[in-house]
């Protein structure tokens, strides 16, 4: 299905399953929709829930889907043993989003994926008026899923008279009606605080690790692109019992880096690049080119979120990367999937069991234990 299509629709029958709440209220019982605050805040309390043993058989939870990452909601939810929820999208003439549930979600704990990636604002805009939709048609519980938080690099005030847009995206989705939300690596965790609601802040590190220990990288160095994935990198390094190294960076323009300096060893080493995004990847080329000129053996990189614009794709081609692996946070544009450099791993069965979790009010952390 095409995103950009004047029509799409969103077509797979749902089995009706169950509801729940967080990890703190683990063996507590039942959490008003909403959160534990909800009491506080006037909200009227959930009906006690009878779940089943499983997913499949919970009649009070639903999964649903926008446009913006199909098939990585069909991978949770076939993790999880159910279907996606049936719903219509379609767009007017002038592009206006219309959204229709074609499931019952009255009294139901509902879950919507859809990442904020290109087009930016399109799928943002299909996030809030699907969340809108589940609102009016009385949902128990709203929780969304956001692989990948569009404007999270605009989290602070760097510049005069400039938005805090993470902030202002925080308050639609709240505004909207999401009572939850579940996200992929934030640019920045404290952007958890711009909610009022219950954040859970995942990491694509356990998927990420696993793969690099396989991969045994002989003589690894972790190296951090900038000062501001530091503690990024260092906990990775920590994981993959590796030194750490980082690049400066001096940052000219919006979308425009100068690689100053590397900071750490990393002459005849394996260095292994970490960050959140790659964007038009001219970062992580600099980087690439740093490292080398330091006596790097060689060089691999690893994001949860292959944003890839402009020309990224040339310069991933054209650089000296052995490799870059991403997730399926966003999918892949076809000129990226046709480039052997990039590899791609899947997320789905890290935020099944998340959703799960918190559909069953157990412990999200324990899945990075």
């Amino acid at each position: 299905m095409e995103v950009g299509s004047t029509t799409a629709t969103l077509e797979d029958k749902q089995q009706q399953t169950g509801s729940g709440d967080n990890k703190d209220n683990a063996g507590k019982g039942p959490v008003p929709p909403g959160g534990p605050d909800a009491k506080s805040q006037g909200a009227k309390p959930g009906p006690e829930r009878k779940r089943a043993r499983n997913l499949s058989e919970d009649r009070r939870f639903k999964l649903f889907s926008g446009t913006a990452n199909r098939p990585l909601s069909e991978e949770i939810a076939r993790h999880i043993g159910v279907k996606v929820g049936e719903a219509k999208l379609q767009r007017f003439a002038d592009g206006e989003v219309y959204f229709q549930l074609l499931d019952n979600v009255r009294g139901v704990d509902v879950f919507v994926v859809q990442p904020t990636c290109y087009p930016v604002d399109q799928h943002l805009m299909e996030l809030l008026v699907m969340i809108d939709a589940l609102k009016r048609a009385s949902a128990a519980r709203i929780t969304a899923v956001v692989p990948y938080y569009g404007y999270a690099r605009q989290d602070r005030k760097d510049r005069p008279r400039v938005a805090i847009s993470a902030k202002l995206i925080a308050d639609l989705l709240t505004t909207a009606g999401a009572n939850r939300a579940l996200f992929v690596d934030l640019h920045a965790a404290q952007i958890q605080g711009f909610f009022n609601i219950p954040v859970d802040h995942m990491f694509s590190s356990p998927v990420l690790v696993s793969y690099f220990k396989e991969a045994n990288l002989p003589n690894l160095t972790v190296v951090s692109p900038d000062a501001g994935g530091v503690e990024r990198a260092r906990h990775f390094a920590q994981k993959m019992g590796a030194p750490l190294a980082i690049v400066d960076k001096r940052r000219t323009d919006i979308n425009v880096a100068e690689v100053m300096n590397v900071v750490g060893d990393v002459k005849g080493r394996s260095c292994l690049i970490i960050d959140d995004i790659i964007d038009t990847a001219g970062t992580l080329v600099k980087t690439v080119d740093a490292l080398y000129n330091n006596g790097a053996a060689s060089v691999h990189a690893c994001a949860s979120h292959a944003v890839l614009s402009g020309p990224a794709i040339e310069r991933i081609a054209a650089s000296r990367l052995e490799q870059v692996v991403v997730t399926d946070t966003i999918p892949l544009r076809e000129a990226a999937q046709k480039l052997s450099k990039i590899k791609v791993l899947s997320i789905a069965g890290l935020l099944g069991a998340a959703i799960e979790n918190i559909h069953l009010e157990t412990s999200v952390s324990t899945l990075f234990s």
